[in-house]
């Protein structure tokens, strides 16, 4: 009896652990499948709250246009200023810009550059195409447009009426017929969504080919480069958790010396040489079989084992941790 129920826990663990890893494997895919669903949220909640389209020539289209890239250009700036690899790649550029360019790889820098920028650009992407196959957005915006082309282009075969109610078509209040005004309505959506699928379709291609041509350039094969990617991952794991616990233990110990008022212990820690050197960019090397920044220092053989002592408020330079 107890050994069925323990073999029973077992295959329970083991489904489970399957399962996990499987969403681990996965957590790219979920991650923008969730960030889908949140623009999704976040355009109808716009459109139905608080969009209301101005129907004017003066303010349709700085209105629509507003709605319809303000909410992208944020995504953009909030997905660079959450990029940890990009503030580690540009700290400390300005006092030192040969940080920028590591051993004078300044294509590979460029190459990061990219990267950032086009990881950052997937939410901006996400809502633009939501947002143009709604089209509510789009409809607005261009109904305000008082360029002949565009207004020739509507209206075209129709009175002067057209011309002069294009801006209230979107809210309903024109004096054009109910089917005038259905057909202009279907003619902006039309183009709003093959916008939207244009969008989706080159993101879709662009990605592929720069997938592609990253794979092609690859100085590695595909499961050392699959293996360096789980060790990235997993180093950064275990560096937070280690600084975690040493940031704790060098608390403890500063505190214990303070108000205990005796001498602090010695206490190993990395001196100011070692954090800029595994802190600075890295790309692969044949010749060297490191995979990251610290595994190349770890393993260096002229490694300086000696502590800087600097103070933490560092007045020189302006800098303060509060």
């Amino acid at each position: 009896m107890v050994k069925g129920i323990e073999g029973l826990t077992a295959d329970s663990m083991d489904n489970f652990q399957t399962v996990l890893r499987f969403f681990m494997n996965q957590k790219a895919t979920i991650g923008y499948s969730f960030m889908a669903l949140l623009t999704i949220g976040g355009e109808r909640v716009f459109s139905m709250v608080s969009f209301q389209c101005p129907c004017n020539h003066q303010q349709n289209f700085a209105y629509g246009l507003t709605f319809l890239l303000g909410p992208a250009a944020v995504l953009l700036v909030l997905g660079l200023f959450f990029s940890s690899r990009l503030w580690r790649l540009y700290t400390g550029c300005c006092l030192d810009p040969l940080k920028l360019c590591p051993r004078g790889n300044c294509l590979g820098c460029v190459r990061v550059f990219l990267s950032i920028f086009s990881g950052a650009c997937v939410a901006p992407i996400m809502w633009l195409c939501v947002a143009l196959l709604n089209g509510t957005f789009y409809e607005c915006a261009v109904s305000g447009l008082d360029e002949n082309l565009v207004v020739d282009l509507f209206c075209k075969n129709k009175t002067m009426t057209c011309r002069e109610e294009l801006s209230r078509v979107p809210c309903g209040r024109s004096r054009l017929s109910e089917d005038e005004r259905m057909e202009l309505l279907l003619m902006f959506r039309a183009q709003s969504q093959i916008l939207g699928w244009c969008i989706v379709i080159i993101a879709a291609t662009v990605g592929l080919l720069g997938t592609c041509c990253k794979n092609c350039r690859s100085k590695v094969s595909y499961l050392q480069l699959t293996f360096w990617k789980r060790y990235v991952e997993k180093e950064k794991e275990r560096f937070d958790a280690f600084a975690v616990d040493y940031a704790t233990k060098l608390a403890e110990r500063n505190l214990h010396s303070f108000f205990e008022n005796t001498d602090p212990e010695p206490f190993p820690f990395p001196n100011h040489k070692a954090w800029e050197e595994i802190s600075a960019y890295y790309s692969f090397d044949r010749s060297e079989q490191f995979y990251s920044t610290l595994q190349r220092y770890v393993e260096k053989t002229d490694r300086d084992y000696s502590s800087e002592r600097r103070p933490v408020l560092d007045l020189e330079h302006g800098m303060e941790m509060l």
